[in-house]
């Protein structure tokens, strides 16, 4: 059965949730704390008996042991909600662009530590900011998979930033660690990604305590492309309630196996991949436990917001049967999500404008004014 995200409580200390939010696969547990005694009941309640009566062999009632609380695997989703996600900081750097209906800024802002008794991560980003005083409905915009050795500030959805910012909304581009100017974390390979999700979950509650730019802060979305449509639902499942609504266009699976066997099992032999770092959890068919452990789709029914989905009829790069999957999916949890279909191909083309137009129409419905 899939471990519940909510259910698994917040017990561990905020050093150790933050070594798991890295992925430290070699930080031990802790132990739960043991029962405090003053909070036990007492053995009897009633007055002891007359002097001539003979004590009672019945034995006093024990409190009951309290049921072992099933702890999250150090890496996956469940450990990700558990952890003390943060965000803050948002500095507004130099003018990318100005034009009649918005400013673009080069940003920086605070997310989750890579470790206990290290500093806040530094993410950085591209800020569109719409021309008037606010406040803005906001979209954060998770970006899809650029090799972080050749990724530049802002790059992938600056099509996306612009539309948005036309149309009234705040929208932050997200670096995500380890690429352009932001703080590299060297175990997000290891903590399969998962640090993505925090990045995303830092940036909207960056602009919801920002004082240079109005944010409202229950008007703030989140908006994913391709790999980035995965990070969107993974931090859906993990913070309910932070964002008012979630899009994802060209998404990945929601099973990260699916991923793995299709991006990266045909690259490379079995032998060089058991070697590698996923080899620490197990590929896919050795430990299905730990993929579904850090999949989105196991824990959907913690889900709060609407989700709109976009897929291109020709993507040879994301399946299309796996949007339709995954909604039906959303669907049987019962998250409010609709699946728009288009003829277009992965990077969408031809109909970027109609599907921006449907995404923007979504999100002004979600977040009204």
């Amino acid at each position: 059965m899939a471990l519940r995200v909510r259910d698994a409580g917040r017990l561990a200390s905020t050093a150790t949730a933050l070594v798991l939010l890295a992925g430290c696969t070699s930080t031990p547990e802790d132990d739960p704390a043991p029962a405090d005694p003053s909070s036990s009941p007492s053995a009897s309640t009633s007055a002891p008996p007359p002097p001539s009566e003979e004590p009672s062999e019945e034995p006093s009632e024990e409190p009951a042991e309290p049921e072992p609380t099933e702890r999250p695997r150090p890496i996956s989703l469940a450990a990700l909600a558990e952890a003390d996600l943060t965000g803050g900081g948002l500095r507004l750097g130099a003018v990318r662009e100005r034009t009649a209906t918005y400013t673009s800024y080069d940003v920086t802002f605070r997310s989750t530590t890579a470790g206990a008794g290290t500093a806040p991560l530094r993410i950085s980003g591209v800020l569109n900011v719409p021309a008037g005083r606010g406040p803005f409905p906001a979209v954060v915009l998770a970006h899809g998979y650029i090799d972080p050795a050749s990724y530049v500030r802002g790059q992938g959805m600056t099509r996306e930033r612009g539309f948005l910012a036309e149309r009234g909304f705040v929208a932050l581009h997200v670096d995500y660690r380890n690429h352009a100017e932001s703080t590299d974390d060297p175990r997000i390979e290891t903590a399969v990604r998962l640090g993505y999700a925090a990045d995303v979950a830092a940036a909207a509650r960056a602009l919801a305590a920002s004082r240079d730019v109005r944010v409202d802060p229950d008007r703030i979305a989140l908006f994913g492309r391709s790999m980035g449509g995965g990070v969107m639902l993974k931090a859906l499942v993990a913070e309910p309630g932070l964002f008012a609504a979630g899009v994802g266009w060209a998404s990945v699976s929601s099973l990260e196996g699916q991923n793995f066997d299709h991006f990266q099992r045909p690259d490379a032999p079995v032998a060089a991949l058991r070697a590698g770092f996923r080899g620490r959890h197990g590929l896919p068919d050795d430990d299905p436990a730990f993929w579904r452990g850090v999949s989105p789709r196991p824990d959907f029914d913690e889900i709060t917001e609407p989700v709109l989905l976009v897929h291109g009829r020709f993507d040879d790069t994301c399946p299309p049967p796996w949007a339709r999957a995954t909604q039906q999916a959303l669907t049987a949890a019962g998250v409010d999500s609709t699946l728009e279909w288009y003829d277009d191909g992965h990077a969408f083309g031809p109909a970027f404008v109609a599907a921006m137009d449907r995404t923007v129409r979504f999100l002004r419905a979600r977040m009204p004014a």
